[in-house]
């Protein structure tokens, strides 16, 4: 079974918004078309076999989970400036929405076994009303 990683969006306001932060990234460091978009992490997971077999990461936007990307790979690398160690999360670029669930804020990333992790949202779930309505319907327990 899938381990999956969970991760704080900040600055994000909602998924568009999300969506424009990364396009916008991803020219930024001239990646490739085809690349997958990376995410920027101190701490590489030592559980990346689990990862890797089916895992992605889930995003906290605003303090609901509301999407996630398959993840891809890691790749540890050096920072030229100070030195210092770190790693770069690789996910696939589409951001798969999900049913929202609030969630706490912490601090880099945790891990989010299967049977925590929220489904993916599908047509007539909640896509006909808007995010906010549905993160709050759910978190009252009404969804």
């Amino acid at each position: 079974m899938a381990l999956h990683l969970i991760k704080l969006a900040v600055g994000v306001d909602d998924l568009p918004h999300m969506k424009k932060l990364q396009a916008a990234r991803r020219k930024q460091r001239r990646q490739s078309p085809r690349s997958p978009h990376w995410v920027y992490t101190r701490n590489t997971p030592r559980r990346s076999e689990e990862l890797l077999d089916g895992g992605s990461l889930y995003w906290v936007v605003r303090g609901v989970i509301r999407c996630r990307q398959e993840l891809v790979g890691f790749e540890e690398d050096i920072d030229d400036e100070d030195g210092k160690k770190y790693c770069k999360i690789k996910v696939k670029r589409t951001l798969i929405q999900t049913a929202p669930r609030a969630c706490k804020a912490f601090q880099g990333w945790r891990y989010l076994e299967p049977e925590r992790a929220p489904p993916d949202l599908s047509q007539g779930d909640t896509a006909d009303m808007p995010a906010e309505m549905a993160a709050e319907l759910k978190r009252l327990g009404l969804l």
